[in-house]
This record gives C-alpha cells, structure tokens and sequence, in this order.
C-alpha cells in the first residue's frame, strides 16, 4: 500500500513500514523526465517548487503530517533505479 500516510495513520500497526524517500531535487528531476518522454512540456524549476511545496502542505497540517513513522525503514531512492528500489524493498519483506 502506498501513501504519505500509510504508516503513521492508516497502517500504524503494520510489521513492516517502508519509508520511501527521495531529494526534492531528484523527485523533481524524474517527474521532469517522464514529462518530457510522454511529450509534455515540462519545467524543472516549475516542477521543483510544486514538490517542495507540496512537501510543506502535507509536513505541517494538522491531520496526518507527511513524516515517517517512528518504526519505519527508511528507504533513501535517490541513486537506485526503481528495479533497485523494488529489490531492496522486497529483501526488506523477507
């Protein structure tokens, strides 16, 4: 299951919490490029403030703050391909 609070709020009891995290600028990066190779016309400075943003909305509300949970692996995506992501994400499950 996915989401900015799946592990704090909607799963809290879960038996493994994985914490998916990037850099703003490489989550910017690669929403840039998958603009592009769809053909959208895309900005990356545009991009990088929309996520970092969308980062402070969700990390300072009131009701299930972006944040991971106090139990949580935290899984850093930044140099990983997502075949890396998923391997390291699965070896983390067994």
């Amino acid at each position: 299951m996915v989401g900015r609070d799946i592990g704090t709020v909607v799963l809290p009891d879960a038996d493994l919490k994985i914490y998916l995290d990037a850099s703003l600028q490489e989550r910017a990066r690669r929403r840039h490029r998958q603009d592009l190779l769809h053909g959208t016309r895309s900005d990356y400075s545009e991009i990088l403030k929309a996520v970092t943003e969308r980062d402070r909305i969700d990390s300072t509300r009131d009701i299930a703050p972006l944040r991971a949970a106090s139990d949580a692996v935290i899984l850093d995506s930044d140099k990983l391909s997502a075949d890396e992501v998923f391997e390291r994400a699965r070896m983390l499950s067994e």
